[in-house]
C-alpha cells in the first residue's frame, strides 16, 4: 500500500469516526444524573446575545458536551486504566488506589479553613450556649491518614493538624478519637467509616462526657452491594463494599425525626439502602436537623451533635446513654435559626466533623 492510499485510507476513517460521535451526540437521549459520579450533569446552555458575547455560552456548552459526550463512563474507565495501568501515574484527577482502598489526596493544610470552622464553632458557643453545657469537639480522619505515605502520596502532617485545630478551639474540651481507627475501620470504595467498627469510638466518646454507649449489638448485613463515592470518581472496576449495620434492644425503640421534612424517620432507611448512595441508610442520609430520642433512658439528659455525615451510623451506636441525640448539619440550615427548633439549656454539645469538611469549610454556614 502506498502511501497516497494509506493516508486517503486513515482521513476516511478518521471522518467516518468524528461524523458518527458527531450524529451519536446529537440524537442520542442526554442523561441527566450521573449514577456513578453522583452528580446532576450539566445541561444545553441557554442561548441568549449577553451569554453569546460575554463568552458563558461557549464555557457552559463545552462542560455540557463533555458531560454528554457519548459512551462518556467507557472512555474514563479506559483513561484511568491508561493513566494507573500504563502510564503509572501514582493518581487519576487525584484518585489513588492501595491495598484495594481508594482514596482521593487531601493536601495541604488550609489554615484559613480551619479558622472559619473554627470561627463558626465558637459563633454558634457564643451565640447558645451558656453555663448549663458542657463543650466538647473531636476530629475524624480522612483515609488518607492510613494510606498515603505507604502508597506515596501527598497527605498533610495529621498531629500538626490536630494541633493547628486544637490551637482554635481553646472554648470547648477535644476528644481524641484519631488512636482508635485504622484503615480497616473504613470502606475501600468510600469516605465514610464502617458502623460495626467504631463501636470503641462511641464508648470513648461517651465515656468522655460521663455516659455510656450500647452494648450488645447484634450485627446485619444488607443484601445490596454499596458502591462508594469513590467508585465513580475512580471510573474503574472495583468490587463492592458490603454495609453490615447494628441493632440492639435500644436501637429498635428509638423515635426518629426529620426536622428537615417535618416527617418521621428511620435509624436504618431501607429504602435509601437500595438508593444510588446505600450510606444514607443510616439516618436517611444528609439532613440539616434529625432528632433521636429514646424512650427508655428519660433521665439520660441531651447530647447535640453539630456534624457531618460521618456522624449519621455513630449517633445511634451513642444514642443508649441519653434521652434525646439532636443532629445538626450547619452545611444545609443556617446556625441564626436554630434557636426556632434546638432547646440548648443544660445539653452536652459535640462538635465532631471529619478533618476532609474542617480543610474545606467553605461548606459550613
Amino acid at each position: 500500500m502506498n502511501n497516497k492510499v494509506k493516508n486517503t485510507v486513515i482521513c476516511i476513517t478518521f471522518g467516518i469516526f468524528i461524523f458518527t460521535f458527531a450524529l451519536l451526540c446529537l440524537f442520542l437521549p442526554k442523561d441527566e444524573y450521573s449514577v456513578s459520579e453522583r452528580r446532576p450533569l450539566e445541561k444545553f446552555p441557554e442561548v441568549t446575545a449577553e451569554s453569546i458575547f460575554s463568552g458563558k455560552f461557549m464555557s457552559d456548552f463545552e462542560k455540557y458536551s463533555v458531560d454528554s459526550f457519548p459512551f462518556r463512563d467507557s472512555f474514563r474507565t479506559i483513561k484511568a486504566i491508561s493513566a494507573l495501568g500504563i502510564f503509572r501515574r501514582g493518581d487519576n484527577n487525584g484518585i489513588y488506589l492501595h491495598d484495594g482502598y481508594i482514596s482521593k489526596v487531601e493536601y495541604p493544610i488550609s489554615e484559613s479553613s480551619l479558622d472559619r470552622a473554627a470561627s463558626r464553632f465558637k459563633y454558634v458557643t457564643e451565640k447558645y450556649l451558656d453555663g448549663t453545657n458542657k463543650v466538647y469537639y473531636s476530629i475524624i480522619n480522612d483515609k488518607n491518614a492510613f494510606m498515603a505515605e505507604e502508597s506515596g502520596h501527598l497527605a498533610f502532617d495529621y498531629e500538626a493538624f490536630e494541633k493547628e485545630f486544637s490551637d482554635r478551639m481553646d472554648f470547648a474540651e477535644y476528644i481524641k478519637i484519631s488512636d482508635l481507627l485504622s484503615l480497616e475501620d473504613f470502606y475501600r470504595t468510600d469516605t465514610h467509616w464502617r458502623q460495626e467498627a467504631i463501636t470503641d469510638i462511641a464508648e470513648r466518646l461517651c465515656s468522655a462526657m460521663g455516659t455510656s454507649a450500647g452494648s450488645d449489638f447484634t450485627e446485619n448485613t444488607l443484601d445490596v452491594t454499596f458502591n462508594g463515592v469513590y467508585t465513580g470518581q475512580a471510573a474503574l472496576p472495583i468490587e463492592g463494599d458490603t454495609i453490615r449495620y447494628l441493632t440492639n434492644g435500644t436501637i429498635e425503640k428509638l423515635r426518629v425525626f426529620d426536622h428537615q421534612n417535618g416527617i418521621d424517620s428511620y435509624v436504618y432507611d431501607m429504602e435509601k439502602a437500595k438508593g444510588k448512595d446505600p450510606y444514607e441508610m443510616f439516618l436517611a442520609g444528609p439532613l440539616s436537623l434529625v432528632t433521636v430520642e429514646n424512650p427508655e433512658n428519660e433521665d439520660g439528659g441531651h447530647l447535640i451533635m453539630f456534624r457531618d455525615s460521618f456522624s449519621s451510623s455513630l449517633a445511634p451506636l451513642m444514642a443508649e446513654g441519653y434521652s434525646k441525640i439532636t443532629l445538626i448539619d450547619i452545611r444545609y440550615i443556617s446556625p441564626d435559626i436554630l434557636s426556632k427548633f434546638v432547646d440548648f439549656k443544660n445539653a452536652d454539645v459535640l462538635f465532631i466533623y471529619s478533618t476532609m469538611v474542617l480543610n474545606s469549610s467553605d461548606t459550613i454556614k
